[in-house]
């Protein structure tokens, strides 16, 4: 018996394997939805900080924070993160006559991010914060999620249930967090490399106010400078200069903020190593 050949018949195409969808990307933390909206507005500042931030390995670091005012108490504060498949991040903070704990932990999942955070958990006092967050990816801009917060105490018992989407395009981000305790609304916008601009929006039920934000982030490259600036609807104006100073890893901030309707002033400085 021979070999037997055989022959395609004319006129038909070879099958094309089919294309392959990219996976959606991970939605990242609750905490970081107006993220790039809240980078473009200083930090307030008042007094004189310095933070020391030490990386002991590639899944734990620390951070010291001291704080200097003349509104209060001066205060330290000792931060350790671990980040790992689950990240836990013990927080430990120690001011005048208050101790306070916080334990978080996160799972990032392909699409999904799911968070659990305990604050100050008291089993004799029965009392105790829990804050679970859930974010998924529906599409590679789309991002929809929710956050609930309860809270035990004597005498005292609630939860929270706020709905959150994201959508990100080429150069604009927009993000909106809904439920019963208000509304949260950010807009980022991206000019180019040197200019950032973000607006918000907060209205809290609770407290029956609103406030709207403009802000503005300009970078200086060569100068290794970084200017912020805002201005809100109470009437409150500030700026911050950050200053990095190569080689050295430091970074030297001055804010100055200005409230026109309560007549108030501060202005701060900090020192930032690592």
């Amino acid at each position: 018996m021979g070999n037997t050949l055989g022959l395609a018949p004319m006129g038909a195409l070879p099958r094309r394997s089919p294309r392959r969808e990219e996976p959606l990307p991970n939605p990242g933390s609750f905490d970081e939805l107006h993220r790039l909206c809240k980078d473009v507005f200083p930090a307030q500042m008042e007094g004189v900080k310095l933070v020391v931030n030490k990386v002991l390995s590639s899944h734990f670091q620390v951070a010291h924070t001291v704080h200097m005012s003349a509104l209060g108490l001066p205060g330290y504060h000792l931060h350790a993160a671990y980040a790992g498949d689950w990240q836990l991040s013990p927080t430990e903070t120690q001011q005048a006559k208050f101790l306070t704990w916080q334990f978080d932990g996160e799972y990032r999942g392909d699409d999904y991010t799911a968070t659990l955070t305990l604050g100050n958990p008291d089993l004799i006092g029965e009392s105790v914060i829990v804050v679970a967050h859930f974010l998924q990816s529906l599409t590679h801009r789309l991002v929809l999620g929710g956050e609930l917060v309860y809270h035990r105490r004597p005498g005292e018992e609630g939860a929270i249930l706020t709905l959150a989407g994201k959508y990100s395009a080429v150069h604009w981000v927009a993000t909106l967090n809904v439920g019963s305790g208000g509304a949260h609304a950010s807009y980022y916008h991206r000019a180019n490399e040197q200019v950032q601009v973000g607006v918000e929006f907060e209205a809290n039920t609770r407290l029956q106010d609103t406030t709207f934000s403009f802000g503005y982030h300009l970078t200086l490259p060569q100068a290794n400078m970084v200017f912020r600036g805002l201005v809100d609807s109470n009437w409150c104006v500030g700026a911050v200069l950050e200053k990095k100073m190569p080689p050295l890893p430091v970074t030297l901030a001055l804010g100055a903020f200005l409230n026109h309707w309560r007549n108030r002033f501060h202005c701060g400085f900090s020192i930032t190593v690592g």
